[in-house]
């Protein structure tokens, strides 16, 4: 009996198959899913309404922390970059985040990264000068839910929350988020 004999007792073929964009477009959309879900476990414990405040060292010396970079930035949208000199993906995001801060205020915490003296280090060799606090023993990330860098979170102008990321997040990701926030109100 040959594949083709159709007197062969072999089930009928099923219909027709489906456009190769169909199976695309369920794939990413799957991808998707997943991305938002990991996003989501992520920043499970990432506290509702306002953000944490905190005060912390700072890489120039002084001490300083949310109010004071709200304070300077009244009625603005701004974010929180949580980073660390030991992560890879920081590094790799540093881009997105220095070139976000030539039109939006960034405050940058350094996590688990050494003294002031050390980050500033760090931020002198990469030549990045980043308005940075310092999460010596990652209290300030505990306060935030956050179990990872990099993290972003973006506090609106009432001192809400109105987004966190972690993980790597594109420049437009980024972006879009704090605009969103702005959007919002």
């Amino acid at each position: 009996m040959s594949p083709n004999d159709p007197s062969s007792s072999a089930p009928a073929a099923p219909g027709r198959k489906r456009p190769r964009w169909m199976r695309w477009v369920a794939e990413l959309g799957l991808v998707a899913l997943v991305i938002v879900g990991i996003q989501w476990w992520q920043a499970r414990d990432v506290p509702r309404g306002p953000a944490p405040t905190f005060a912390a060292p700072m890489t120039d010396g002084r001490s300083g922390g949310l109010a004071e970079w709200r304070a300077a930035h009244p009625g603005q949208t701004v974010g929180v970059y949580f980073w660390a000199e030991w992560c890879p993906i920081c590094k790799v995001q540093e881009a997105s985040v220095e070139a976000l801060r030539a039109d939006w205020p960034v405050l940058t915490v350094a996590m688990r990264s050494g003294d002031a003296a050390a980050v500033a280090k760090v931020l002198h060799g990469r030549g990045l000068d980043w308005p940075t606090a310092i999460d010596a023993d990652g209290s300030i990330a505990a306060r935030y839910g956050l179990h990872g860098v990099p993290a972003f979170v973006v506090v609106d102008g009432r001192g809400e929350i109105g987004s966190v990321t972690v993980g790597y997040t594109t420049e437009v990701g980024l972006r879009l988020r704090l605009w969103w926030a702005a959007f919002r109100g």
